[in-house]
C-alpha cells in the first residue's frame, strides 16, 4: 500500500515528527516522510494515511487519536518521539503554515549550531535539543555561548554549548537524551 502513498512535506511528517530536524535527514540519507524513505516503508501508519485519501497529517483524520497512538511517544529513533502528539496538537492549532515557518527556523538554528560549534560529535545531541527546545531558548543559549566561545577552540565551544543547552533544558524540565527501547 505504500505505492500510492503521498507527502508533499520533508520538515514534519504524517506521525508528528520533525523530520527536517533528523540527523539521518541532515546525511542525507532519508529523504523525509515520502513512499522512497526508509520511514514511511517501516511504517504503520503509511497505509492507514492511504486509507483515508493520503491525509498529510494523522491530526486532518476524523479518528485522530487512534490506537497507532498509544505509547507512540514512549521512545526514540534516530530522532525523538517524546512531542509527536504535543507537536501535531501544535501544528493543528497555529496552522501548519505557522509550525512549518517554525521548523524552517529551527532549521537555520540547527545549520548554525553544527556549523560554528559541532566539533564532530554533536549533531544527534543538537538534533535533539533543536526538536524539544523552544526556538526563543536556543536564542539565548546561542546569544550567550557567542558571547563566552570568542577565543575557545571548537571542541571548547562545543562542549560550552552542550553544557548551556543542557542546562537551560533542565530548567524547562526537558531532558537531553534519546530514550532507548522499543518503538514501533
Amino acid at each position: 500500500m505504500t505505492e500510492n502513498f503521498k507527502r508533499y512535506d520533508n520538515l514534519f511528517s504524517l506521525c508528528g515528527l520533525n523530520c527536517g530536524l533528523c540527523p539521518y535527514q541532515l546525511q542525507g540519507n532519508c529523504p523525509g516522510c515520502f513512499k522512497e524513505s526508509f520511514c514511511a516503508k517501516e511504517c504503520p501508519i503509511v497505509p492507514c494515511s492511504v486509507r483515508h485519501g493520503n491525509i498529510q497529517y494523522c491530526f486532518e483524520c476524523e479518528e485522530y487519536p487512534c490506537a497507532k497512538y498509544d505509547g507512540i511517544d514512549r521512545y526514540d529513533s534516530l530522532i525523538s518521539h517524546k512531542n509527536q502528539k504535543t507537536d501535531l496538537a501544535k501544528a493543528k492549532r497555529i496552522g501548519i503554515e505557522n509550525y512549518l515557518a517554525e521548523q524552517r527556523e529551527k532549521q537555520q538554528i540547527l545549520n548554525r549550531l553544527l556549523t560554528e560549534y559541532d566539533d564532530g560529535h554533536r549533531k544527534v545531541f543538537f538534533c535533539l535539543a533543536v526538536n524539544l527546545m523552544e526556538t526563543d531558548d536556543l536564542y539565548s543559549v546561542l546569544e550567550s555561548a557567542d558571547r563566552e566561545t570568542v577565543n575557545m577552540t571548537v571542541t571548547e565551544k562545543s562542549d560550552h554549548i552542550k553544557q548551556k543547552l543542557d542546562a537551560s533544558a533542565q530548567q524547562k524540565g526537558i531532558t537531553l537524551r534519546l530514550r532507548k527501547g522499543n518503538g514501533w
